[in-house]
């Protein structure tokens, strides 16, 4: 049979604002990639998605962003290699207190938006990035995009990753996410959505937006949180999973 990890991004309100539906979407997850205040997210909010994770037993991953709030993390900052490294030291470090706090664990890093992009395709930013998580946890994974710089960097530190794919995301030829600024960026038909995703899963491949079917790999599967079907969608896409013989399961027990 085969198997697949699904995440998604919460931990996304901040203050006065409230976005996405943690609580609900956590019921059909199996990880959890919990905003640490920059992109999004804040101290009570990342408090209070961790103890929901622990309680619903989904593995928590710190999701690094661009200090970018107005943005939400998606705008292309000029940052150095080593305020890469830094950002990241200083994100995961805040969630791993609230985690130890509640005696739990984090299993896994990722960069969001921009900085997930960015480190996609620039081998120094990967670079640093990988470092940091390695030098605060070796056994921590990398969740980085499929067969991009930041795996390629993940590896050879010696970190276990995990490649990622989207659901609702199209790709170009060259393996990359069509970029969100571009119409077709995004797949709004669940159905269509899905059909990728198995695709992805079952026959490691992909097919891009000129046609072209590309190889991919899917160890874990993204979905957001902040969309407004992301509750009825999670649930759809892990039945449709499961009755495709695909086991969902945290890549933790992979």
């Amino acid at each position: 049979m085969f198997h697949v990890d699904l995440n998604c991004d919460m931990g996304e309100s901040f203050g006065a604002y409230s976005i996405g539906n943690d609580e609900a979407i956590l019921d059909f997850i199996t990880s959890a990639n919990i905003a640490c205040g920059f992109h999004a997210g804040d101290p009570s909010i990342m408090d209070k998605t961790v103890k929901l994770a622990l309680e619903k037993n989904v593995a928590i991953g710190a999701h690094v962003g661009l200090q970018d709030l107005v943005g939400f993390g998606r705008r292309n900052m000029d940052i150095s290699p080593r305020e890469a490294y830094d950002i990241t030291i200083y994100q995961v470090g805040a969630l791993y207190g609230f985690v130890k706090a509640e005696g739990g664990k984090m299993s896994h890093v990722k960069p969001h938006g921009a900085l997930y992009n960015m480190a996609a395709k620039d081998s120094k930013l990967a670079e640093a990035i990988a470092e940091a998580v390695y030098k605060i946890d070796p056994e921590l994974i990398l969740f980085g995009l499929s067969g991009s710089k930041l795996i390629k960097a993940g590896k050879e530190i010696g970190l276990r990753v995990a490649n990622e794919v989207f659901a609702d995301r199209t790709y170009t030829d060259d393996g990359s996410l069509t970029p969100r600024k571009e119409k077709n960026a995004l797949i709004e038909d669940k159905d269509k959505a899905i059909n990728q995703v198995i695709k992805m899963v079952k026959e490691g491949t992909v097919v891009s937006t000129s046609e072209k079917e590309i190889s991919i790999e899917a160890d874990t599967i993204c979905i957001h949180g902040d969309g407004k079907n992301a509750l009825e969608f999670a649930k759809k896409i892990r039945d449709d999973l499961e009755n495709n013989n695909v086991k969902v399961k945290s890549i933790c027990d992979s």
